[in-house]
């Protein structure tokens, strides 16, 4: 079964991050919800209170296959300050491990040099920050090998579905999608 890991910093956008969340298990794979605040309890952006699993210290990382970063802030000046993160997605990108990030968060991607050359997609405004990306301003989400950018959180349920998509077969996308009367 693939794992994927879910950083999570106070004032992340809540829909961007428990919408994927729930879409990956919907496809039965497991994902780690991972606090880079030092505690398990995560305030949202919106002022929604929820537990991650993991802090980011005490992760294996090596068990994951994938790893995810939700917008919204600051979180993702949470995420962008936090060396784990840092290093955890530079290492992922360069083992060719799956790093995907919604809404703000695909700046940090850029701010780590992993967009070079690569096509990326993000929330408007925020577009020159994908430092090295070639940028896709209409696309809900964009793959380019394995980075995936989506731009917001009303393109969750397509970040998600595209996530899923990236470790499964068409016919288990399409069964989550049906779950979702999407």
């Amino acid at each position: 079964m693939k794992k994927i890991g879910i950083f999570l910093a106070d004032s992340c956008e809540e829909i961007e991050a428990l919408t994927v969340v729930d879409i990956v298990r919907r496809a039965k794979f497991e994902i780690v919800l991972i606090s880079v605040t030092g505690k398990k309890e995560i305030t949202g952006s919106h002022n929604i209170h929820f537990q991650a699993e993991e802090l980011a210290e005490e992760v294996d990382y090596d068990a994951l296959d994938g790893i995810v970063l939700p917008g919204g802030m600051p979180g993702t000046t949470h995420l962008l300050e936090h060396a784990k993160v840092n290093k955890v997605i530079r290492k992922f990108a360069s083992d060719g491990k799956l790093v995907a990030a919604i809404c703000a968060a695909p700046s940090v991607l850029g701010a780590a040099g992993l967009l070079e050359g690569k096509h990326a997609t993000c929330h408007p405004g925020w577009e020159e920050k994908l430092t090295g990306a070639i940028v896709n301003t209409t696309d809900t989400v964009v793959r380019d090998g394995n980075i995936i950018t989506s731009r917001g959180m009303g393109t969750a349920v397509d970040f998600g579905l595209a996530i899923a998509s990236y470790f499964t077969d068409e016919a288990t996308v399409e069964h989550v999608k049906a779950g979702l009367v999407y």
